[in-house]
């Protein structure tokens, strides 16, 4: 049996199709989200990669910013209980999920079975987030899969103060401009978003295992800040963006065995 979740965020699609509730028959990512081709393009890879059809799926459920828009899911369902769901199927220890999205920021508390037991969200601004990370890429003329290795060769990390992603822009641009190097405002960049999500998690209780999921775990820069701030090892979910789209799927196998809770 095969069911699908699709995850439709803001700057990012994914799907995952599952088979019998536990093999991932496909895991896709289109680096474009709600309100474009994403959604289209990466529901059509992952059933092209898999070779099965829509018709094969028994139950198909979406999550997301854009999870409305998605005319072939049976349900939606919020985007929090299926991080919690995919991330606790993976990592069966976690306890604390942070989630750096595009757009907005996720600290989410787990029980021993993996339930929410509480969560806070930060998605009133883009400071701290993948939106932040993208700008502050631009600013400084480095790709973003190459900022983790610039942070590494950091030696005195810059101060990134401002709260807001317009202001630190321009904060970036003097830096740059009084000869600071761009390592050492990389650094300064990842530890501002770490501040930032790791607010998040100690309104949460920090507790291990902590594991992070999101388009912005595969920055290692930001894994380090955020594990340097709590002072405990950071575990990143195996291929972290499709973690969400992963617990939609795994929800509507249980719903069609009828043991979802």
């Amino acid at each position: 049996m095969f069911t699908m979740g699709i995850d439709i965020g803001s700057s990012s699609s994914k799907v995952v199709i599952l088979e019998d509730g536990f093999n991932i028959i496909a895991g896709e990512v289109i680096q474009i989200g709600t309100g474009s081709t994403g959604p289209k393009r990466v529901l059509d890879e992952a059933l092209s990669k898999s070779g099965l059809k829509l018709q094969d799926m028994a139950r198909i459920i979406a999550t997301g910013y854009g999870r409305s828009s998605v005319d072939e899911a049976h349900k939606q369902i919020s985007e929090i209980s299926c991080q919690a769901k995919g991330v606790f199927f993976l990592v069966p220890s976690a306890k604390v999920i942070i989630d750096i999205g595009g757009q907005d920021v996720k600290a989410i508390k787990l029980d021993s079975k993996g339930c929410v037991k509480q969560f806070f969200m930060n998605d009133k601004c883009a400071a701290g987030t993948g939106r932040f990370l993208d700008v502050m890429s631009r600013v400084l003329e480095v790709n973003l899969n190459e900022m983790a290795e610039y942070d590494s060769r950091a030696t005195e990390p810059a101060t990134v103060s401002s709260t807001c992603t317009v202001f630190a822009e321009s904060e970036v641009i003097s830096q740059l401009s009084n000869g600071v190097a761009k390592e050492n405002i990389i650094a300064g960049v990842h530890q501002s978003v770490a501040s930032k999500a790791c607010g998040l998690a100690y309104r949460c209780g920090v507790e291990e295992d902590i594991v992070m999921c999101g388009g912005v775990a595969k920055d290692e820069g930001v894994v380090r800040a955020i594990s340097k701030e709590l002072k405990k090892p950071v575990i990143v979910a195996p291929n972290p963006q499709i973690t969400a789209a992963l617990g939609a799927a795994i929800f509507a196998f249980e719903e069609v065995m009828g043991t979802s809770k």
